[in-house]
């Protein structure tokens, strides 16, 4: 049920006709009360598509009604036209729940530059305005999806609470949130400013250290929504956590239908001076595409692994150290130690363990190989 499992929500998918394909390409998603607090996070790329320039001006009072999405266009760099077209689609939603257009948050998702037709979108909203219920979540999960091979959605129980979720991404994940799209919701009571502390530190951990190809999208959108339908006012920390689960869970189905990829890697830094610098070396690791054919190939290249770390201006020793594949510390004080033949690279799952011996500090980014199927896929999809 993902974003409606908690109490006060409906959503809706439908087919608007955006995609060639006749698949669903609209979803929409409505806070019923009596609660209506939210929080959201943006791409950080400073290109940005035009429903988060919209949206972001909505989620400024921390009130959200209702979010609604569209596949199949991005609705980027398509001038003044595309953002009177979220406008458009806003303005209509509003006026078939009886809300405001500035409590609709918009997102789009597709290619970029490609106009999407405003009629088609906002007969898609009449359809899923006709359409929307209490067990809308699958259907609005699926009509998000672009080269998403299954949908994403998560249910985390608290104590008479929950957090629903649904996200879409496979492709152009990179940190500062990917290209994908996510909708929390809760009936919990919680208030904006808890909401938007509790949604930071979450996507900090999560999608944040997703960084699937170092390609940061324009239309990146988290929104949270809480009904307080449940009457239950969690503290701050339990909610926190929750939500923190509930994220990580959608980062890992994220990360697990990434564009081609035959393995899912875990690189995690230990022991460095600040969680900051932790990051950047995991993170410089992630996006070198040495490293990544190298897992593609089943080959336990450490050398790569250090050359990255190199690259960074963390603190560490030249020197001294230590990395371990798969379990196999196969460098120890920058020189080799375990035979590399002994790390087993056939299964889906790598880890790779990284000491900087410079603090007490750590942290993990996640990503996946460079494969050709990756190259295929992105050179034969306009984007």
């Amino acid at each position: 049920m993902s974003v409606t499992a908690p109490r006060g929500f409906r959503a809706a998918g439908v087919t608007a006709g955006l995609k060639p394909s006749g698949t669903k390409d609209l979803a929409l998603v409505v806070n019923d009360g009596p609660a209506f607090a939210s929080a959201s996070v943006f791409t950080a790329n400073r290109c940005k598509a035009n429903p988060v320039l919209w949206s972001q001006e909505v989620v400024k009072d921390g009130v959200v009604h209702a979010v609604v999405l569209n596949s199949g266009g991005a609705n980027c760099y398509t001038g003044p036209e595309g953002f009177a077209t979220t406008h458009a689609v806003a303005e209509r939603v509003a006026a078939g729940l009886g809300i405001g257009a500035v409590d609709v948050v918009v997102c789009s998702t597709g290619l970029i530059g490609l106009t999407n037709d405003r009629q088609v979108l906002v007969d898609g909203v009449d359809a899923a305005l006709a359409a929307i219920g209490p067990d809308g979540g699958e259907d609005a999960a699926t009509a998000i999806m672009t080269t998403d091979t299954v949908s994403k959605q998560v249910v985390v129980e608290g104590s008479g609470w929950s957090i629903g979720g649904m996200a879409k991404g496979a492709g152009m994940l990179a940190p500062q949130l990917a290209t994908m799209l996510v909708v929390l919701t809760t009936d919990a009571t919680v208030d904006a400013a808890t909401a938007d502390r509790a949604l930071r530190a979450a996507t900090r951990v999560s999608f944040d250290r997703l960084d699937s190809d170092g390609c940061m999208s324009t239309n990146d959108t988290v929104t949270l929504m809480a009904s307080g339908a449940s009457g239950i006012t969690p503290t701050e920390e339990d909610f926190a956590e929750a939500l923190s689960r509930a994220c990580t869970d959608l980062t890992m189905q994220l990360l697990a239908d990434a564009e081609g990829a035959d393995h899912e890697i875990a690189i995690t830094v230990l022991n460095a001076a600040s969680e900051d610098e932790a990051v950047t070396v995991g993170r410089s690791v992630a996006r070198s595409a040495l490293f990544k054919t190298a897992v593609f190939g089943k080959d336990p290249n450490w050398g790569r692994v250090l050359a990255s770390i190199g690259t960074t201006d963390a603190a560490f020793d030249p020197a001294d150290l230590d990395v371990a594949m798969n379990g196999v510390w196969v460098c120890r004080s920058s020189t080799p130690d375990e035979d590399p033949a002994g790390v087993d690279m056939e299964a889906r799952e790598v880890s790779v363990t990284i000491d900087l011996k410079a603090g007490d500090a750590r942290a993990t980014v996640w990503t996946n190989d460079l494969t050709h199927a990756y190259v295929h896929e992105n050179s034969a999809y306009s984007s």
